[in-house]
């Protein structure tokens, strides 16, 4: 989000991993919080990535890499983009630009054929042609800030920093559902960056190094990944690195990539659930 910048330095050391293998877990750290399964994860490669992006949406469409940014008014190099990432040397194929005077691009999803994406406070929401990204229309949401976006096969599903889950209908864009995300009876806030996988969604938890799974029947936190060891060794690349905020599932490898705002670096791993 806008104020990201400057919150990262706080959390940098908020949470210690102890990791001796390419197997990554923090059962420590996570029962101290939380009696939800610490789910671990393997390293499989890293990827370049283009360090000069603002991140805040990550996905895979047709064996592409696809990721959206934000441009913050204080950060005036920042754009707000959507293109197609090359995994050979982390560049971005611009697709699609909005006026940063106007828009903060946020979450981006395809569905139908189409590319969704989101912007943060104008409650506006942009509709493209998936082949050849020309814009073919608007849409409005009801959420005061638009953050992460993804979608089930069936509906757009958005968050917007709480702990709510909003369901849009693609044609209507009606609400048709609200999922309050809880943990041991907790709400769950500042919930960002989202994944479906393989019947859950997978979300970024804004200014921590933890991704929760959810059940979307329930809304309840059925598991937690700790990427701090991937946090840190971004930031340690790059000392001007910010939150993660990237999660992409590949579902012919059944991997998931992962950034963030200005990472070096895209992760890609092998959750073991």
């Amino acid at each position: 989000m806008i104020r990201s910048y400057i919150l990262w330095g706080v959390i940098l050391v908020s949470i210690l991993v102890g990791c001796t293998s390419e197997t990554h877990t923090d059962e420590t750290s996570t029962t101290a919080i939380s009696s939800v399964s610490a789910l671990n994860y393997g390293v499989l490669t890293t990827y370049p990535h283009d360090a000069t992006l603002f991140t805040e949406g990550l996905l895979m469409y047709k064996g592409k890499l696809y990721e959206s940014t934000g441009s913050p008014s204080e950060l005036q190099q920042t754009r707000s983009l959507v293109g197609v990432v090359d995994l050979a040397n982390g560049k971005m194929e611009e697709k699609i630009e909005l006026d940063r005077n106007k828009y903060f691009g946020e979450g981006i999803v395809f569905l139908h054929d189409k590319l969704y994406q989101l912007t943060y406070r104008t409650k506006i929401g942009f509709i493209y042609d998936a082949t050849t990204f020309k814009q073919i229309g608007t849409f409005t949401f009801p959420s005061s800030e638009g953050w992460g976006f993804t979608t089930d096969s069936t509906a757009l599903i958005m968050s917007d920093g709480s702990n709510k889950l909003t369901y849009l209908n693609p044609k209507s864009f009606k609400v048709e559902k609200v999922l309050s995300v809880i943990e041991n009876g907790n709400p769950v806030t500042n919930l960002n960056e989202l994944e479906y996988i393989n019947g859950f969604i997978y979300a970024n938890v804004y200014t921590t190094n933890f991704i929760v799974k959810i059940d979307p029947g329930t809304g309840k936190v059925a598991g937690r990944l700790d990427f701090s060891t991937l946090v840190y060794d971004a930031k340690a690349k790059n000392p001007s690195a910010l939150e993660m905020n990237g999660i992409a599932y590949d579902s012919t490898r059944n991997t998931v990539y992962i950034t963030g705002k200005f990472w070096p670096v895209i992760y890609e791993v092998k959750i073991n659930n």
